[in-house]
């Protein structure tokens, strides 16, 4: 007997079937299966991760050639939102990863072929699941956690390039530590107008410091307008011609980028007129209003007659 709706568990059979919370050994397997998996696999394009290799502020790493088609042609937009959590907006935002290759071992991947492994320069150990690896910023070059510990002074091993202590990334994170640490550095990064590469992040140039003088010194005393408004006000409603009949296009710094604009202008002022002047001309006829016109006549006489006896 069962499946007939009178049968109700007891709490022994819920509680011995519950859920239970995944063991040490468990949870260390289950983190290894998602390091191999992002250590090997482009998160985005869900194929076999390959050189040139770059990673975001996250310490993720990307397949160069599907941040590119996601950055120029929009290719898996969502996925690539998703797994970059918008942190990549442009080729600044990500800083190439270069590894070095390990020549005596390579892996298999899905029986179609090998993926060559990566190695430390410093200590020879292997940078893959499991290891604590590196790389710094801006040059890039990777090493394990442990050969940067070692290493006296912030100049890279390889290129002798100048880094911070915080531009040290770890690969792969898992720490709560180094995650709080990366999330704290894009955000000082951000607030400086840097992006991870630690170059300026597009459009963060300030405006030079003439065009604000020169903005200033237009606009008239009453009422306060911002800087930008101030700008934009002063291109779009500065005259074409001055008293002097010369190009005053503030502007525009080129006299004949300048005096080009302000030939199309006149040219399309004048057509304008002469467009005009074309439809109330067309409202009148050219023709001897004497004679009788009837339905030939123009629109402002057409449909009137003048009776026989007015005309005497």
């Amino acid at each position: 007997m069962g499946n007939d709706g009178g049968s109700i568990p007891t709490r022994r059979e819920l509680v011995k079937e519950a859920a239970k919370n995944p063991s040490a050994a468990e949870k260390k397997e289950s983190q290894h299966e998602q390091q191999e998996y992002y250590w090997t696999t482009d998160p985005i394009s869900q194929k076999p991760l390959a050189q040139p290799v770059v990673s975001d502020c996250n310490g993720k790493l990307y397949s160069k050639e599907t941040i590119l088609e996601f950055l120029v042609e929009g290719t898996r937009k969502e996925d690539a939102e998703a797994a970059t959590r918008g942190e990549v907006k442009s080729l600044k935002d990500v800083v190439e990863v270069k590894f070095e290759a390990d020549s005596d071992s390579a892996t298999t991947v899905n029986g179609n072929g090998k993926r060559e492994n990566w190695k430390c320069p410093v200590t020879g150990d292997r940078l893959g699941p499991g290891s604590k690896a590196v790389y710094l910023v801006p040059c890039g070059h990777a090493f394990s956690g442990s050969a940067i510990k070692e290493v006296s002074g912030e100049r890279c091993i390889t290129c002798e390039t100048e880094y911070a202590s915080n531009d040290i990334i770890p690969i792969l994170p898992t720490s709560e530590t180094d995650l709080a640490r990366l999330s704290l550095r894009s955000k000082t990064l951000k607030e400086k107008g840097l992006t991870h590469s630690l170059k300026k992040a597009s459009g963060t140039k300030k405006r030079k410091k003439k065009d604000v003088e020169a903005a200033d010194a237009t606009e008239p005393a009453t009422g306060a307008v911002p800087a930008d408004a101030k700008s934009d006000t002063q291109r779009t409603s500065t005259p074409v011609n001055g008293a002097d009949g010369k190009s005053s296009l503030s502007g525009i710094n080129n006299s004949s980028t300048a005096s080009l604009t302000a030939n199309v202008i006149a040219e399309q002022d004048a057509k304008k007129r002469k467009t005009e002047s074309d439809v109330v001309r067309g409202l009148f006829s050219s023709k001897d209003q004497s004679k009788p016109s009837g339905r030939s006549g123009d629109f402002m006489t057409r449909g009137f007659s003048i009776p026989s006896a007015a005309k005497r």
